[in-house]
């Protein structure tokens, strides 16, 4: 897995290199001091993985996110980051975030993030889960399930395994356009704004593959 470093301490940067260049299946391709720099640089590598910083000056993390999923860049994005508020979470993930971890987690347990967000799934630490479920429920997203077709409970359950519209596409032979109107069905239904959002309700309501 190539991964790019994205954060604005080169401490940090530094530290973060040292313990993933020991990992067998993981190569850090690239360092990056901020977010537009990070997103030229991952343009210009084409990384797997981007391990992204939210609070940067100049281009922030979320507006590097938002610009990499303008340019339909494929890599993943996992912030790694010591902010800890919902204020700052629910934007990072609306704007395209794979996962979301703190500063403090353990080396290991980055490396398996890094491991499962380049192999499509949605990885959020309990806390920050829990606090978008919560919010879901809040706006009445249990039960309207039922309101879902046979098809589009399909495609949710993809969703949720962590599938692009592409991969959708081909495992239901469908076309891209068709996965799309699908999805935004299932946005529309659930009352949710994303597909991290959808995949949370997907888990959270037992529909998984």
């Amino acid at each position: 897995m190539r991964v790019l470093l994205v954060d604005d301490h080169q401490v940090v940067r530094r530290g973060l290199r040292t313990f993933l260049e020991v990992q067998d299946d993981i190569e850090v391709v690239g360092e990056a001091g901020d977010g537009a720099e990070g997103v030229a640089r991952a343009e210009e590598l084409r990384p797997d993985v981007v391990l992204m910083d939210i609070k940067m000056p100049g281009t922030d993390g979320i507006d590097a996110l938002r610009k990499l999923r303008d340019l339909d860049n494929p890599a993943k994005v996992l912030i790694v980051t010591s902010f800890t508020e919902q204020r700052t979470v629910v934007p990072a993930l609306r704007a395209g975030a794979s996962g979301y971890v703190y500063k403090d987690v353990d080396p290991d347990a980055l490396a398996g993030a890094i491991r499962s967000v380049h192999a499509g799934h949605v990885l959020l630490q309990p806390e920050v889960a829990g606090a978008l479920l919560s919010q879901e429920e809040g706006n009445g997203g249990t039960g309207r399930g039922s309101t879902l077709t046979e098809r589009e409970r399909e495609v949710l359950t993809l969703i949720a395994d962590g599938r692009s519209n592409r991969e959708i596409a081909r495992a239901l032979v469908l076309s891209e356009k068709t996965v799309k109107t699908h999805v935004s069905n299932i946005l529309m239904k659930l009352d949710l704004s994303d597909r991290t959002q959808a995949a949370l309700w997907a888990v959270r309501h037992g529909i998984t593959g």
